[in-house]
């Protein structure tokens, strides 16, 4: 079983970057596929990135694309996540996942295909 903590919330203001940290245990992050979602108040829980076995190997949401940054730090078997020039549009819950298989590529925006999920952490982006 993998438990996942985020950490790292908080409100900003636009502009502003922030990073959130994934602290995993059960299982190693290099051994898992990694990633994020968010929720925004009365919206869809949305995807944010994901990264597979290697952080070159990744994929994100065209809404954060150029401004968010997956990566892991396998020593900590911690997961981040860089977030640089917020946006009010940003404001949501996060939340981190994993998976120990890679979702098919056109279900990877679809929460169900994801096993483990952390509690989130909310950001507010003040405009």
């Amino acid at each position: 079983q993998v438990q996942l903590v985020e950490s790292g919330g908080g409100l900003v203001q636009a502009g502003d970057s922030l990073r959130l940290s994934c602290a995993a245990s059960g299982r190693n992050v290099k051994d898992l596929v990694v990633g994020w979602f968010r929720q925004a108040p009365g919206k869809e829980r949305e995807f944010v990135g994901i990264v597979l076995w290697s952080d070159q190997n990744s994929d994100y949401a065209d809404s954060v694309k150029g401004r968010f940054t997956i990566s892991r730090d396998n020593a900590k078997n911690t997961v981040y996540l860089q977030m640089n020039s917020l946006e009010s549009e940003d404001t949501a819950v996060y939340f981190c996942v994993a998976n120990r298989g890679v979702p098919i590529p056109w279900l990877r925006n679809v929460p169900n295909q994801y096993e483990y999920w952390g509690q989130g952490t909310q950001v507010t982006v003040s405009s």
